[in-house]
C-alpha cells in the first residue's frame, strides 16, 4: 500500500503551485493515518539530459511538531534578507517585486 493511497483514502489536504521561472514550488498538506497535518515543500526544477528534459526533485516533510520553529526560522531569515537588501553592497543583489523574469526556454517552440 503506497503512502498516498492509505486503504483508499486521499491523505492529501491542501495544494498549492508557485511557479517561479526555471522553478516551480509545491506546498502541499497532508493528512496521516492519524489525522495528523504535515506539509511537504517540494521543488522541481526543469533540466535537460541529452536533449530531453526532465525534472529534478527536491524534497522537505515538515511536521506539526516542527510548524513554529520553522516558521520563526524563515521569518527570522526574510526579515535579515530586507535588512541587508538597504545595505548598498546588496541592494542590487534581489529583483524589487516589480521584477518580471523571462525564460527564453519558455518562447521556443
Amino acid at each position: 500500500m503506497s503512502e498516498g493511497n492509505n486503504g483508499g483514502r486521499n491523505d492529501e489536504v491542501y495544494s498549492k503551485v508557485v511557479r517561479a521561472g526555471k522553478r516551480t514550488y509545491f506546498f502541499d498538506v497532508k493528512s496521516t493515518r492519524n489525522n495528523d497535518l504535515y506539509l511537504t515543500l517540494t521543488e522541481s526544477k526543469k533540466t535537460f539530459r541529452d536533449g530531453k528534459p526532465s525534472f529534478q526533485k527536491h524534497k522537505i516533510f515538515l511536521y506539526k511538531e516542527d510548524f513554529d520553529k520553522f516558521t520563526g526560522g524563515l521569518e527570522d531569515a526574510l526579515a535579515k534578507i530586507s535588512e541587508l537588501r538597504e545595505l548598498p553592497e546588496y541592494e542590487n543583489a534581489l529583483p524589487s517585486s516589480d521584477y518580471s523574469s523571462v525564460d527564453f526556454d519558455d518562447l521556443e517552440g
